[in-house]
């Protein structure tokens, strides 16, 4: 058996016992890491402590801690209140439109070039304080601006346009920038037409505004789950309390709401990493309002962080060590082209569930090229159902977007949503690549 073949029933083995234990999954897999990289590294154990550590996601652990830090400050001294507060009033109080405004926000973001992550990370804490105030499911929410990232995300000007339309070119492969845009973005606005129904989106027709009751309520809750979780208007605090709805900007608000504008122009203008301008600008605010704030990094979703960390670390080892391209090379065996095509787009979904999209579409297109050359397959149709497979599947609280979402939710609320993105996510490994090959592939029109 090899070593690839291993540390795959590796992942699988921490997936059961985290399914039947209460053990964080992350922690399961830092030991799996640990237990593989043994076996497969050569060399001292330094050396293979070195080659696990290598693959954590610095980057990924970064933006995780600096948005939910900030975004503890600006839940505390009532700036996203006052965001939600402002948006109910573009949209005449109408709630049912709160998630497809997310949907349409974030779309536009990543359609001209913001990094699909920076694009979450921004708007997804602002979206769960809308779903938290006015009792919208957060995981219609989530799923609603992840939907929305991707939908937008194949753009010719967005990075996944970019850099799959890249690889075409770069392989000599016919393309349509057009068509992959078109296509990511039709499916992710049916899809979320979906996530509408299934998540509540039906119960929030008609409701009003001026409708809802005076207090909070948890996020995704029922008519009997009042329960504040937010901070006092009046002040800042990290506990559990009840208050009026935030309707004006004080000193506080005005210098967090200038941070988080800060963090956005950074990160959409000027492609700065977007947690590292979370964490500056969270600090800086804690410097200027040192007692108010001291609370804040306790916030930090430090479970999730440690589970979404824990398993992206394995399974960057598992890339790096060939277990990507093993699959890829028992996908070449298949005598069937239309039947290796399934294949490949079922590759791209289940590894993309755990890992980088950007990198799964630049390994995933190559390993297709040789029956793409030989005409078997229609190779637009194959990208296009590639793309989208490997996209729609960021839902997993595993990919970066379905992280964030985790990492925003209410604290009461984040083990529901957590559970919820990982079914709807793995949901989509299975049901995403053969609809796509279905209406892509199979015809041959493309």
């Amino acid at each position: 058996m090899s070593y690839q073949v291993i540390s795959i029933l590796a992942l699988v083995v921490a997936f059961i016992i985290a399914t039947i234990r209460p053990i964080n999954l992350g922690a399961l897999s830092l030991v799996a890491a640990f237990v593989i990289g043994s076996i497969v590294v050569e060399g001292s154990p330094d050396d293979v402590a070195d080659k696990i550590f290598e693959n954590f996601p610095g980057s990924l652990f970064v933006i995780l801690v600096g948005v939910t830090f900030l975004f503890a400050i600006a839940r505390a001294n009532g700036t996203v209140d006052w965001l939600v507060h402002m948006a109910m009033r573009g949209v005449g109080g109408r709630i049912a439109l709160i998630p497809w405004i997310m949907f349409m926000v974030t779309g536009l973001l990543t359609a001209f070039g913001a990094v699909v992550p920076a694009a979450v990370a921004i708007i997804a804490p602002v979206g769960l304080g809308f779903a938290v105030r006015h009792r919208i499911n957060p995981v219609l929410m989530g799923l609603s601006i992840i939907n929305g990232a991707s939908a937008g995300g194949f753009s010719p000007l967005a990075i996944f346009g970019v850099i799959t339309n890249g690889v075409v070119a770069d392989n000599n492969l016919p393309g349509s920038p057009l068509v992959l845009f078109l296509g990511s973005l039709v499916f992710n606005i049916l899809l979320n037409v979906v996530v509408f129904v299934i998540f509540g989106g039906r119960e929030l027709l008609g409701r009003v505004v001026e409708e809802e009751p005076a207090q909070e309520v948890a996020a995704g809750g029922g008519p009997g789950a009042a329960k504040a979780v937010t901070s006092g208007a009046t002040g800042a605090s990290f506990s559990e309390s009840e208050h009026e709805p935030v309707t004006t900007l004080d000193l506080n608000r005005s210098l967090t709401l200038v941070a988080l504008v800060g963090v956005a122009v950074g990160a959409l203008g000027f492609q700065l990493d977007v947690g590292l301008l979370a964490v500056t600008a969270a600090v800086l605010l804690s410097l200027l309002a040192p007692q108010t704030y001291k609370g804040a990094v306790a916030q930090v979703a430090w479970p999730t962080v440690l589970l979404i960390c824990g398993i992206v670390t394995y399974v960057n080892l598992m890339q790096d060590i060939g277990t990507v391209d093993f699959l890829g090379n028992q996908v070449a065996t298949i005598g069937v082209p239309l039947l290796a095509a399934l294949v490949i787009c079922y590759i791209g979904a289940a590894v993309s569930a755990f890992a980088s999209t950007t990198g799964i579409l630049g390994a995933l297109i190559p390993l297709a090229v040789p029956f793409l050359l030989a005409g078997h397959v229609g190779p637009i149709g194959l990208i296009t159902a590639l793309a989208i497979s490997s996209s729609v599947v960021d839902s997993s609280p595993f990919s970066t977007s379905g992280a964030l979402v985790a990492a925003n939710a209410p604290e009461d609320r984040r083990e529901y949503v957590y559970r919820r993105l990982m079914m709807w996510g793995f949901s989509m490994v299975v049901i995403a690549p053969p609809i796509t090959w279905l209406l892509l592939v199979v015809p041959g029109w493309l």
